[in-house]
């Protein structure tokens, strides 16, 4: 399933709490361009465009949304990327597109 959606990016390194040093975005080794990594709910990690697009510009296989996740406390915890299945989006309707739609190696 992983595999089908593109969702086989690694995960993100875990920050080590004592290092106050810069942390650079991820940037995909094929184009070069800023890519945002996210887990999926289950439990793979998938790259993201950095912009959103609207639904009809965006292939079926490739949509994705961001939610998040409540914890107990109803406050919002962390983000997961969802793949858009099931009911369409409308066409104007946000989602952002999986990396590999808009990845142009060099």
């Amino acid at each position: 399933m992983a595999e089908a959606d593109g969702a086989t990016a690694a995960p993100r390194p875990e920050p080590d709490p004592d290092d106050v040093s810069w942390t650079e975005p991820p940037i995909c080794p094929d184009c070069g361009a800023l890519v945002r990594i996210y887990p999926t709910t289950y439990d793979r990690w998938v790259s993201l465009a950095t912009v959103e697009l609207p639904a009809k510009d965006v292939p079926e296989p490739f949509r994705w949304r961001l939610t998040r996740l409540p914890d107990q406390s109803h406050l919002a915890t962390d983000i997961v990327a969802v793949r858009v299945r099931g009911i369409d989006p409308l066409p104007g309707e946000p989602v952002v597109p999986a990396h590999r739609m808009m990845c142009v190696p060099d």
